[in-house]
């Protein structure tokens, strides 16, 4: 009425069709201008899902447009403005670090306690893109007071919000056991716990993994977890259909179990055996993987543990599993039974019994990966270092020779050359089973083949048919061509080996003897 009052008459008193705008054009004005919104965060936030698009967006300055349409009127515009920015942050922790720097944080989590389901997922998605990158990144969200509000979200009704606030938890606590601290004080934990037990599969996963990253860093975080009760519900899980879940379940118990012998103990309690083993044969690598590092991480801690797994069949699974899988999915089963076999003797023959040694020589054969070898390496002299017979049973596969070849390649890392060297060391000073320990004396450098020789000077005092086997290999004669200086370890053993001959047979080998022979020969006047 008041803009009508003010039009003068024109043409008679009447007004023209343009003189005054009606209701519909201006709101039209602002419809288009809202048209323009939405359309240019749907397109942003369709851009950023392709890598090849992020730096040119950047470039184009649209963090700073963002921002401001986390505001808007709109509430899709709200959520699709901070699914881009989400989606960029998730990119690199540059872009990550502009989010922090524009100030963006404060009001997302401002928005999480206010807004609907659909904002709250996308700001918690953009809380936990900034939170991965690095710790630094973590402590800026922590620092906006982010925690309290993604715990709030973990109570919503919908399933959607507790994962995504799930999710961004655990990508904070995955760092360091400072920032996991932050997120254990938060309150968060009894809430994952409550998770798991939700029906949906996602929210299951989320919650096992973030419960996952909060345990992995110190025993009184992984105590936390199970003080929350968390190890019976895991447990129940390990014969889920359901693959990830699957992966996620048992890196959970790996991760506490690897802590302490107590620990260890409760996951053990859960009665986990002998059902988890069925699990070394799934379908998935990841799952298979984790199986065995849960194993690998109880088998670790003390001779008992070891034996209630080798009770339950386990040691003959871990074994099977070895042959059957490849690079870093095999690993875990073969630092596990080196831990097995360093327990005890008994614990090692159960190594042997279950074709383990072949297993292990394998690995050391037929893995392209240094730090692999190193731990069949490692694994073989755990089993060998035990008794004559342990030792052999490593001795007859053939290892001594790869560990020899290992140890003097100039293309072995230096830990797989120090492993080497020590498994070879350890199962020679118990060897006696010299056929395997011969092809050493030609190729073993002086501070192997001092144990070598040492082992020969043990035996063959006390076995005649060694001896004579010893002469006719070739042996006896390479012991005469080792050059070692008198006083040493070295030369008192090859002085034993000597002993146990007749002096004409240990000269008629020795380096020159033939030389010598043969001077006399051209001495030799016949008939004088």
């Amino acid at each position: 009425q008041e803009i009508h009052s003010n039009i003068k008459p024109v043409n008679n008193g009447k007004t023209t069709d343009n003189a005054i705008m009606s209701t519909r054009q201006i709101l039209q004005v602002f419809e288009q201008y809202q048209k323009a919104r939405t359309t240019f965060v749907q397109t942003v936030a369709e851009l950023s899902s392709r890598p090849q698009n992020i730096e040119i967006l950047q470039n184009a300055g649209v963090m700073s447009l963002l921002r401001p349409l986390l505001l808007d009127i709109v509430p899709t515009i709200q959520q699709t403005a901070a699914l881009a920015l989400g989606r960029l942050a998730n990119y690199n922790d540059d872009l990550a670090m502009a989010v922090v720097k524009g100030d963006i944080l404060p009001q997302l989590v401002y928005s999480l306690a206010e807004q609907n389901r659909f904002y709250k997922k996308a700001a918690a998605f953009v809380l936990r893109a900034v939170a991965r990158h690095s710790p630094e990144l973590a402590q800026h969200v922590v620092d906006c007071g982010a925690l309290d509000a993604l715990v709030v979200c973990l109570e919503e009704f919908d399933p959607g919000v507790k994962e995504a606030a799930a999710w961004a938890l655990g990508y904070i606590a995955r760092h360091n056991a400072e920032l996991a601290q932050n997120v254990v004080d938060a309150g968060a934990v009894p809430l994952l716990v409550l998770c798991v037990q939700e029906p949906e599969l996602s929210l299951k996963r989320i919650a096992a993994s973030a419960l996952s990253d909060i345990s992995k860093h110190t025993s009184e975080l992984a105590q936390t977890v199970v003080d929350a009760g968390a190890i019976a519900h895991l447990a129940q899980m390990i014969l889920n259909q359901d693959a990830k879940l699957k992966r996620q379940v048992f890196s959970a118990l790996s991760q506490i179990a690897k802590h302490s012998v107590d620990l260890a103990e409760m996951v053990v309690e859960a009665e986990i055996f002998p059902a988890v083993l069925d699990c070394l044969k799934d379908g998935d690598e990841y799952v298979k993987k984790n199986v065995a590092t849960l194993i690998r991480e109880i088998a670790k801690h003390t001779p008992e543990l070891s034996q209630l797994i080798v009770n339950a069949g386990g040691v003959a699974a871990v074994v099977d599993y070895v042959g059957e899988t490849a690079g870093n999915v095999r690993l875990p089963g073969v630092m596990m039974l080196g831990y097995v076999a360093a327990h005890s003797e008994n614990l090692a023959m159960a190594v042997v019994v279950s074709k383990g040694v072949t297993q292990l020589a394998l690995t050391l054969s037929e893995e392209k990966e240094d730090h692999i070898r190193a731990a069949a390496s490692w694994a073989l002299g755990q089993i060998g270092r035990h008794t004559p017979e342990h030792a052999r049973a490593v001795a007859s596969a053939n290892v001594l020779p790869r560990l020899l070849e290992a140890y003097l390649s100039t293309f072995s890392s230096e830990d797989f050359k120090t492993k080497s060297k020590r498994a070879l060391k350890n199962i020679l000073q118990k060897c006696v089973y010299l056929p395997a320990l011969e092809p050493l004396l030609h190729d073993a450098p002086p501070n192997i083949l001092k144990h070598v020789v040492g082992q020969f000077s043990k035996v063959l005092p006390n076995d005649s048919k060694a001896r004579r086997m010893f002469v006719t290999s070739g042996g006896l004669k390479k012991v005469q061509e080792i050059n070692a200086e008198p006083g040493t370890i070295l030369h008192e053993y090859i002085n034993t080996i000597n002993t146990c001959y007749p002096e004409e047979i240990v000269r008629y080998y020795s380096p020159g003897y033939s030389e010598r022979l043969l001077d006399r020969v051209d001495q030799y006047a016949p008939g004088s």
